[in-house]
């Protein structure tokens, strides 16, 4: 009797445990959709309240104006909060505070 009473509190310990890391492990992918009449030529996330871009997302891909561009927003951080920094080929740039990656699948640049 004591064993399956120790087998089924383990079994309710693993369903815990996997429930708590199907919550940390949120899809942090984005459709990036670009309908500002212009290229995006660089793309960057940070988590919100740091001060640094870190590297453009884009590499040497561009977002054409019409265009949508999936992004892993995964910084390995656990993060669900971003600021996106948008720079168009004008050498303009758009910024947008706080996103939550882990509750949206798409964000549109508009101008």
């Amino acid at each position: 009797m004591r064993i399956s009473s120790l087998l089924g509190a383990l079994g309710a310990a693993g369903m815990l445990l996997l429930a708590v890391g199907t919550a940390t492990a949120a899809n942090r992918h984005v459709d990036i959709v670009n309908k500002t009449g212009m290229s995006i030529k660089h793309f960057y996330a940070s988590t919100t309240g740091t001060d640094d871009w870190e590297e453009d997302i884009l590499g040497r891909d561009v977002i054409e104006n019409g265009e949508t561009f999936d992004i892993n927003i995964d910084d390995g951080s656990g993060a669900c909060r971003y600021d996106f920094k948008a720079v168009f080929e004008n050498g303009q740039s758009l910024v947008r505070n706080n996103i939550n990656v882990c509750q949206i699948s798409t964000f549109t640049y508009t101008r």
